[in-house]
This record gives structure tokens, sequence and C-alpha cells, in this order.
């Protein structure tokens, strides 16, 4: 009853500068992610309401060039209006129950054809679980048992990520919202982002 938003959001997307320009200008659209380890399933990602955010990943990902097809020159941020639509808002406590439902019936089709669950991993030294098989594979058997009638245009999560910013803190450096827009309607238009001026 609550899934469908009203109002708009700010989404940030990370990425290199001429991706950015020629989707401002209309002449490339952004593609959908459709990774096996995708956080919140298959679709296109903004970091909501965060262009420092998406500006830190785009520059992580120059820094990491040599492991991706797609290569980073200039990192740049473009700006996204968007409306979540029919959202399944992983913030929210009864979504989060639709999230366990998800994973039941994966492990059950799993079990049935004699298959093991993918496991979400840690990649490198990092002690975050980067790579979401499990959490992608839940949340695709999810967005496939609703279709056609009751679709998610989008998935909305909230991430605790990076370093602690002062002992015993119950915050780290890098939380953050996270968008995954499925239905690419959603997106009202692009813009260039600004930053802040004196006044």
């Amino acid at each position: 009853m609550y899934s469908d938003r009203s109002g708009l959001v700010l989404g940030f997307h990370g990425c290199d500068i001429e991706l950015r320009d020629k989707v401002i200008l209309g002449q490339e659209q952004l593609r959908k992610s459709t990774n096996s380890y995708d956080w919140l399933g298959h679709g296109i990602y903004f970091w909501e309401n965060s262009p420092a955010r998406a500006l830190d990943f785009a520059e992580e990902l120059q820094r990491n060039s040599k492991k991706r097809t797609q290569k980073i020159s200039t990192p740049a941020v473009l700006g996204a209006v968007i409306d979540l639509k029919h959202c399944l808002d992983l913030t929210e406590f009864s979504n989060l129950q639709i999230l366990k439902s998800g994973y039941e019936t994966l492990k059950d089709l799993l079990e049935t054809e004699g298959l093991q669950l993918p496991e979400n991993l840690k990649i490198g030294k990092s002690n975050e679980l980067l790579m979401r098989h499990l959490d992608c594979a839940v949340i695709e058997t999810i967005h496939n048992n609703n279709e056609p009638s009751n679709r998610y245009d989008s998935v909305r999560g909230m991430f605790t990520e990076g370093e602690f910013p002062y002992p015993n803190a119950g915050f780290k450096e890098k939380n953050h919202v996270q968008i995954c827009i499925r239905n690419p309607n959603c997106i009202k238009g692009f813009f260039l982002p600004r930053f802040n001026v004196k006044f």
C-alpha cells in the first residue's frame, strides 16, 4: 500500500566525463547493470542525494581501471531527477519481510534443482561484502515472482560501508543510500550538478 512513492528524489551517478556529457546532451543512455553481484539487483544505479559519494566512486573506478572494461579517464558525476514510483524500499520494515520471503523462495527453487545458494563475498583486504551474489539473486527472484502484475519500478537500500570515523563509532565513513532504477521512465531528467558558492 505504501510502496508507491510521491515526490521526486535526486540521484547521482559516478561515471566518466564523456559519458556524463553525452547523456546530458541526449546522445547516449545510461545502461542497465546486469552483474550477478549487483547490490540491489539489475538496473541503473544512483547514490541518493550524494554527489560527493558518486564522485568518490568514480575516482575509485579510475584507480582500479585495470579490472574494468569501461575505463574512466576523468571522473565525473551525472545528476538525475527520479520518481521512484512503485519502490521496493529496503529501509522499510515490511519490505524486509518481502526480502526474507524472496530468500526462502530462491532457496526452495535451488534445492529442487540440486543447486547451491550463491554467496555474498568480500574482495581483497576489504571487510565489506562487496560482491553481493546472494542479495542480487534474492532481489531478482522477488522481481520474477512479481511481474508483470505487481512490478517494482525501483529498489532502494541503505548500506554501511568504509572505516569507522572515530573510536566506538556507530557510523561508517561511506554509509549511503543507493537506488536501483529498473524502469527507465522513473528518470525524469538529467542535469550537471553544481557545487556550493559563497553568498
